[in-house]
């Protein structure tokens, strides 16, 4: 009867450590997919300054989407969640578009090879954003299925594994801007 509940206490607790495990390396992955996300959130904001120079020279008189876009680029480096940085990344667009519309009207400067080479790089790194994005949903997606799923939600309350967040961005402020020429 001893080695009986002995077995059974050591199931139990080879159990306990396996679920904690699974939660500290499911929580690692989602925390380095964070990281792979704001990595290409960063080499964004770094592309979009060398943008709206091409771009100033030529409509000095659209103050209001360069300081828009410098203001986005301050809260950017402030936002810490994925909520709040998704939040900062969809007016980000919206700007964007508002630059790429201001080209739209300078025939000249959509003709630089400059212009072009930074549109070109944009494009590339809304991709690179969306596979980053994507990756990371998909380790949070597995941690919260941890969480809420029973019996493991037991080692989740014990040690206060909570949900994470998303970062998610609607289908609209997600695609990369397209200027026609």
């Amino acid at each position: 009867m001893k080695w009986i509940v002995l077995g059974i206490v050591a199931a139990v607790a080879l159990w306990f450590l396996g679920i904690y495990n699974r939660f500290v390396r499911l929580r690692n992955l989602a925390q380095e997919a964070w990281s792979g996300v704001d990595v290409q959130l960063k080499r964004r904001w770094d592309l979009v300054p060398n943008l709206m120079e091409s771009v100033k020279g030529y409509a000095a008189h659209e103050k209001q989407i360069f300081e828009d876009v410098a203001k986005l680029r301050s809260e950017s480096l402030s936002a810490t969640t994925p909520s709040a940085k998704a939040a900062v990344e969809n007016a980000l667009t919206q700007s964007l578009r508002s630059v790429f519309a201001v080209a739209e009207a300078y025939p000249e400067l959509r003709a630089t090879e400059n212009f072009q080479d930074l549109q070109r790089n944009l494009a590339e790194l809304e991709e690179q954003i969306q596979m980053a994005r994507r990756y990371y949903n998909g380790s949070v997606r597995d941690y919260n299925i941890l969480v809420d799923s029973f019996p493991s939600l037991l080692v989740a309350r014990a040690f206060s594994y909570g949900k994470m967040d998303f970062f998610d961005l609607d289908e609209a402020e997600r695609a990369v801007p397209k200027v026609a020429f």
